[in-house]
């Protein structure tokens, strides 16, 4: 049975919510709530040190090296030093404002994981920046660990409208130039590409020995092809038209489908980048566990 604090997860709760930072907020401490119900105390932990996690606590005090090992939450008394630099590039194309049929756009779930996430990295005294790649402009907020640096992250990741295509690879690379020692890349995107530019600027940020974690997001209706009768699709970032029988091209589409993600999820591990995938319609739990697990080992 679902956590209670399931509901302010959800991504339809979420998009009532039209304060990002109360979103953020929302999201960041119905999660660890319903984490805590699960707590119990194991055996050889030095308890004059640390306590259980309660709601309300300072995110500051948590010991994150025990997390990972323990896969428990725990308040620790003396500061852990594990800051690192988190840089969240979001496709900014056009693709990224299809939605599903909750009415939820990939960048709306994009958005609601970005400023999550943000909040959540800020609390720990991480660095974050902002990168928003679309062919028409080139958002760069260079990574700062301030709370005024917070607000003005919410604010450009509210202002962002999808459009256009992606960039071409190079472009994109410079403006990620810029690497820090410690740092750890979340890259949010539909892999909706012209000419593999989002696929090589992947390759290329793996490459450079720098912890990248890949968020796929996908809507339910084009994973499992929820249409139905004939109908004319619109490639968002070409303008191109295609008459469909759905029920005649279900079958088929499906197949390829499967056969593409499973390649790309194959290609992607083999060059050491984590992959996972999304539907807008899921909870964003699942997200949240992978963006700590990722950033408390490497932290």
């Amino acid at each position: 049975m679902a956590s209670p604090s399931h509901k302010f997860i959800d991504p339809t709760v979420l998009a009532t919510i039209k304060d990002l930072p109360l979103l953020a907020k929302v999201v960041v401490e119905g999660f660890m709530a319903g984490q805590n119900q699960s707590l119990r105390r194991g055996a050889g932990l030095e308890f004059s040190q640390y306590r259980s996690y309660q709601p309300g606590d300072d995110l500051r005090q948590l010991d994150w090296k025990m997390f990972a090992r323990s896969d428990r939450y725990y308040i620790r008394e003396a500061e852990v030093d594990t800051n690192i630099t988190v840089r969240f590039i979001l496709d900014g194309s056009a693709s990224m404002g299809h939605e599903d049929q909750n009415g939820i756009s990939k960048m709306d779930y994009a958005r609601f994981l970005v400023a999550s996430l943000a909040y959540l990295a800020t609390t720990q005294g991480d660095a974050i920046g902002l990168y928003v790649l679309h062919e028409h402009q080139l958002i760069n907020l260079t990574p700062r660990s301030d709370n005024m640096h917070l607000q003005r992250f919410w604010h450009q990741l509210a202002e962002v409208k999808p459009q256009g295509r992606f960039p071409d690879a190079q472009m994109a690379t410079n403006l990620l130039a810029d690497r820090r020692q410690k740092e750890l890349t979340v890259f949010l995107t539909d892999l909706y590409e012209q000419e593999e530019e989002i696929s090589e600027l992947l390759y290329k940020l793996g490459a450079q020995r720098h912890e990248l974690l890949l968020f796929h997001l996908m809507s339910h209706n084009e994973l499992d092809f929820t249409y139905s009768g004939t109908l004319t699709f619109e490639d968002l970032e070409t303008g191109q038209t295609m008459q469909v029988s759905t029920g005649e091209q279900r079958k088929a589409y499906l197949q390829r489908l499967q056969e593409w993600l499973e390649k790309t999820e194959s290609n992607l591990r083999n060059r050491q980048i984590a992959y996972d995938r999304f539907t807008t319609t899921a909870p964003l739990d699942k997200a949240l566990r992978a963006f700590l697990q990722k950033r408390l080992l490497y932290g």
